[in-house]
């Protein structure tokens, strides 16, 4: 009996940190995000946001998804390098919310910045493909 609960709890455990595939595909995209985000990848910043999209920065400027896509690719705001740490996941459905710190190095309009701000992502499976539908930003 002991050896039942034994390893009924060990497989509760494993079941529990194991990811799910689409927590697999939706951490992909975002570190796709970012090294787009630090490459200025127009390309892929446009696969892997929404049409829809509603880009809010820490500062509170909204951009929508040519306006965001821009910033990155015209230099506006260029990331010259920033991490994601303490990501989580959380699949509800076909929305997946996505939470994370960005740290790094920045050039915004060319003046030399840090970054240390929260993030909110907000993903949504569009015909089998995961989309970024929103983010915000907030100041830590």
């Amino acid at each position: 009996m002991k050896m039942l609960f034994l390893t009924l709890a060990v497989t509760l455990t494993m079941n529990a940190m194991a990811q799910s595939a689409d927590e697999k595909e939706v951490t992909s995209l975002v570190e796709s995000m970012r090294m787009a985000m630090m490459s200025g990848d127009k390309a892929t910043l446009e696969k892997i946001t929404s049409d829809d999209l509603t880009y809010v920065h820490s500062s509170g400027l909204l951009e929508d998804k040519a306006t965001f896509v821009n910033s990155i690719v015209s230099g506006k705001f260029s990331f010259v390098k920033i991490d994601f740490p303490d990501l989580t996941v959380k699949i509800i459905g076909n929305t997946a919310v996505v939470r994370h710190k960005i740290v790094g190095d920045t050039k915004n309009d060319g003046k030399p910045a840090t970054v240390n701000i929260g993030v909110m992502l907000i993903l949504q499976k569009q015909h089998s493909q995961w989309r970024i539908i929103a983010r915000q930003a907030y100041k830590l």
